[in-house]
């Protein structure tokens, strides 16, 4: 059986990998020798190991992580194949925040911090009817655009007439797993069917951001720098009201009202 066998050395050279990264291999469970020799320590592979030392270095080229690449390996076909589309999904999540956070920085490299104006009014209270949904930050402009196109309808079959901008409702805690909402100010209350929500008037600060909603981070922090400046403390929900929408100017043109209700910090 041994001279059926390859040295660490020889498979090594197989399949293109390193001594280093086979014996890491092992020592993590990923891809163990079929024979260690007892006195000497060596490590033997079967050819047909290879396809599985190939596979997991392309899948940590791709920076998957250690459990994943156990799981893909025992798994069936059906299996992996879900496994993989999970890590897929995963990726495309992770390239697109950081496309979005390129498109900041290239921003902020052009022109600076730019500046934004914040004032403090008083906002009316305002009747919503709203749809709700629970996203990732990365999935948010996904999910709004969704619960759009959930809420137009919604507000048809009610036969609730509504009163442009069309609303976001946000945390004030940016987590991994939130829950937003879209809606619409409706003057009439409804018995059933839609959710309605009042936001109560009083003090917010404001601002408008002018440009994608990739770069909405940009203005927020300008928003609640001016928050803590003056004293304030912002309170939830934190709203974004689409003065212009994807379906009304291209990107560079769309218009964001921010708005955070804010009171006076106790000492």
């Amino acid at each position: 059986m041994r001279d059926e066998l390859l040295t660490i050395g020889r498979f090594a050279r197989l399949c293109r990998l390193s001594v280093k990264q086979l014996r890491h291999y092992d020592e993590t469970g990923l891809l163990a020798p079929v024979r260690v020799d007892p006195s000497s320590g060596y490590r033997y592979y079967a050819p047909e190991q290879a396809r599985d030392a190939l596979t997991i270095a392309l899948l940590r080229e791709m920076d998957l992580p250690l459990a994943v690449i156990a799981s893909t390996l025992a798994a069936g076909p059906e299996d992996r194949a879900r496994i993989l589309r999970t890590e897929r999904d995963r990726l495309a999540e992770r390239i697109s925040r950081d496309r979005a956070r390129l498109e900041v920085l290239q921003r902020l490299a052009e022109g600076g911090l730019p500046g934004y104006e914040v004032t403090v009014v008083r906002e009316p209270e305002r009747r919503l009817t709203v749809v709700r949904a629970h996203c990732t930050p990365a999935g948010i402009e996904e999910h709004v655009a969704d619960c759009v196109a959930r809420l137009l309808p919604v507000l048809g079959r009610a036969g609730v007439a509504w009163e442009p901008p069309l609303w976001g409702l946000y945390p004030l805690d940016v987590e991994e797993r939130m829950e937003i909402a879209v809606g619409a100010q409706t003057h009439e209350k409804t018995e059933a069917g839609p959710e309605c929500v009042v936001l109560p008037g009083g003090p917010v600060a404001e601002t408008v951001h002018v440009g994608p909603y990739s770069q909405l981070p940009v203005a927020y922090n300008a928003l609640f720098a001016a928050v803590h400046e003056r004293g304030l403390r912002p309170r939830a929900p934190v709203r974004e009201a689409y003065l212009v929408g994807p379906e009304q100017a291209p990107q560079e043109e769309l218009t964001t009202r921010l708005v955070v209700p804010v009171q006076e910090a106790t000492a």
